[in-house]
């Protein structure tokens, strides 16, 4: 439990760099960490859940495309975390575009590089 929460919170902290730094990206709600917390917290669900299935399935066509099939799959994802915190919740981070969520993913993937290397878990 004590590791789920640590990604949320390392997540979390991604998405908010992201969120800041991509015009495509927008949060909806007041106050907007509470959008980007929820945003994340379906990330960590869906990160540490259907993710790894989904990427041993698809691991023979991820190869043939060369690796652009595993930017499909991260738009997806991202788009249902988005699709989940906002309808489930009401807030959340919209994502306007499969360019904005491959640049999103890129940001993310380097942020939470930094904190996971800072925080030391």
């Amino acid at each position: 439990m004590r590791s789920f929460l640590i990604e949320w919170l390392v997540l979390t902290i991604a998405a908010a760099v992201m969120v800041v730094l991509l015009p495509g990206m927008t949060t909806v709600g007041e106050p907007p960490i509470l959008g980007v917390a929820a945003f994340s917290l379906f990330l960590a669900l869906i990160n540490a859940s259907v993710k790894p299935v989904v990427q041993a399935i698809a691991l023979p066509f991820t190869i043939l495309t060369f690796g652009v099939l595993y930017l499909v799959i991260n738009w997806l994802f991202m788009r249902l975390a988005s699709w989940l915190a906002l309808g489930l919740f009401g807030v959340g981070v919209y994502v306007h575009g499969f360019w904005w969520a491959t640049i999103g993913s890129i940001i993310m993937a380097v942020v939470s590089a930094i904190v996971t290397s800072i925080i030391g878990d």
